[in-house]
């Protein structure tokens, strides 16, 4: 059993990993600005990890084995929890995300096209670190995403009273149509309907992983020993044009391409840079890794019938308004 903090943890894969952390016995505690309470049984720290006196307040004399940051966007946030978990956890975790490698976003070296990008590529210790920068501002903060992850990383990467690791991870995606950001339910809302969706020519691929194994590899590396930056995909990189394939075939409907030149806005997952990940590293270190074409089929069926299912339960509501409001108005004529 370990003493495990989870920072964030109240949706998607987070939920999961503490549900997962709790059963394989644990000692599990949460911190979040409350809206989700987690697990019975889970310790629930109430607290903005953004202010520094009551983040420390509320930690308290706690110590822990390991603290997995699922919520670290910015520079300033991971400067906070470096000083609050100084001394106080022997492992940290920072759940980090495959845009840090995006060319689109930072000057980046030079990957030969085709290559799986590996994490030297961005070397947190060598990456500059401005926390002047309005990082409080949601505008800013959405703009420069990866930025704000580059920096986390480098500001932790850092820092002094533990061990750092980061989880760099693919495209996720299972859970539902609506999972995390919602972009596997635009494409099967899309071709469902028949309605173009904007693609590059030339799309290149990306890589994916699917929350369950997401949450596999956090709880992998909160036992291990390794640190600095470690990739997270399945194996299989795969593009825009396969992966509505696969929504395609699950719909009955063949996609309809729209062909945008490269530098177009287009649609998720459509990329005209290469930054599929190479998880060679994980690999190393004893992580084993499913292929993208073994799961990519069961996350599409469980969106498809989720985006089904709430479009039979809009029309139902539609309906019964309408009924209503019929009613009213018969009442009122009569």
């Amino acid at each position: 059993m370990q003493r495990i903090c989870v920072i964030g943890g109240s949706r998607y894969f987070g939920k999961l990993l503490v549900e997962r952390l709790h059963a394989a016995g644990h000692q599990v505690t949460v911190i979040n600005r409350g809206s989700t309470r987690p697990p019975a049984g889970v310790e629930h720290l109430t607290v903005d990890r953004n202010d520094e006196a009551a983040l420390t307040a509320a930690l308290g004399s706690r110590t822990f084995d390991v603290v997995v940051d699922q919520i670290c966007y910015t520079p300033v946030q991971a400067a906070i929890a470096a000083r609050a978990f100084a001394g106080r956890t022997r492992r940290y975790v920072m759940t980090s995300t495959i845009e840090v490698y995006d060319p689109a976003t930072a000057a980046l070296p030079a990957v030969p096209p085709g290559t799986p990008v590996p994490e030297e590529t961005v070397d947190p210790a060598a990456w500059t670190v401005d926390l002047g920068l309005p990082w409080d501002d949601d505008a800013y903060l959405e703009a420069h995403y990866a930025e704000g992850k580059r920096q986390a990383e480098a500001v932790l990467s850092r820092a002094t009273g533990f061990e750092f690791a980061s989880v760099r991870s693919a495209h996720v995606l299972g859970g539902g149509g609506r999972e995390f950001t919602g972009r596997l339910a635009h494409y099967v809302e899309r071709i469902t309907r028949g309605e173009e969706i904007a693609v590059h020519a030339n799309a290149l691929p990306t890589a994916f992983v699917h929350y369950e194994e997401l949450v596999d590899l956090l709880l992998w590396a909160a036992a291990a020993e390794f640190t600095g930056p470690l990739n997270a995909c399945s194996e299989g990189p795969l593009d825009v044009y396969g992966l509505t394939a696969v929504i395609g075939a699950s719909v009955g409907r063949e996609p309809v391409h729209r062909s945008v030149p490269a530098g177009a806005e287009a649609s998720p997952f459509s990329f005209d840079r290469h930054y599929a990940m190479s998880n060679a590293r994980a690999t190393r270190l004893g992580f084993a890794f499913s292929r993208t074409s073994d799961w990519l089929p069961g996350a599409v069926a469980e969106a498809v019938s989720e985006v089904v299912a709430e479009t039979v339960a809009e029309s139902v509501t539609e309906a019964v308004a309408e009924v209503v409001a019929e009613s009213a108005i018969e009442a009122v004529i009569a």
